[in-house]
């Protein structure tokens, strides 16, 4: 019988809202998971989440993204089916800020040729309002991305691993490709002072597009 995940921590539109985001990935992963090894990704995946965020209106719809993400790459890493398209996870610090934006420039150029994840090693509790505006000068939404730690299963299932200044709590598995994107921290700084970060940013990503033979779509 599978485990019944019953909270106390949760309003009752939020425990509705849980209902129904295990009923989606229950859905879309029935030929591939059992109904217990679902429920405990998107109750781990909401637990994770709750511990830093500020809000928490939206937290189980955050959290069923996140646990498809994690299961999408539990997937791969066990061999049981993947689409062939490579995978880019962009590391950094609070995932806020330079990972959002390197996430939000590759899934732009990339469309559905390769798949971009991002995460922290530190989350913080909210996207650099800095950082969503000059994305959104170039006409890139990432305002409605969320702040959210690695995982071991995302980890490994990456063929690509960038890390931006979070040193050695970055994560190491053998067999994949590593590189470290220096630049500088958007954190405190300006509209002004984060352009030039964003327009780096996005010439190493189509440099990394060009790389994994991936033409970008603009």
């Amino acid at each position: 019988m599978a485990k019944s995940y019953q909270r106390s921590d949760l309003s009752v539109d939020q425990m509705l809202a849980l209902k129904t985001a295990a009923a989606n990935l229950r859905t879309e992963f029935a030929d591939t998971f059992g109904v217990e090894a679902i429920d405990r990704f998107l109750h781990s995946s909401y637990d994770e989440l709750a511990g830093r965020a500020s809000i928490t209106n939206f937290l189980p719809l955050l959290a069923e993204r996140f646990a498809r993400q994690r299961l999408r790459a539990l997937v791969k890493v066990e061999g049981r089916g993947h689409g062939g398209a490579p995978v880019v996870l962009f590391l950094c610090t609070h995932n806020a800020r330079r990972s959002q934006m390197a996430m939000g420039f590759f899934s732009h150029l990339a469309g559905d040729r390769a798949v971009a994840w991002s995460g922290g090693s530190e989350p913080g509790s909210s996207i650099n309002p800095a950082a969503v505006e000059v994305m959104a000068e170039r006409g890139i939404d990432i305002f409605g991305e969320f702040s959210k730690p690695w995982t071991e299963e995302i980890v490994r299932a990456a063929d690509v691993v960038i890390t931006m200044g979070c040193g050695d709590a970055c994560p190491v598995f053998p067999g994949r490709r590593y590189e470290e994107w220096v630049l500088d921290d958007p954190a405190g700084l300006g509209v002004e002072a984060v352009r030039p970060i964003r327009d780096e940013i996005e010439q190493r990503v189509r440099h990394l597009l060009a790389e994994i033979g991936v033409h970008p779509t603009t």
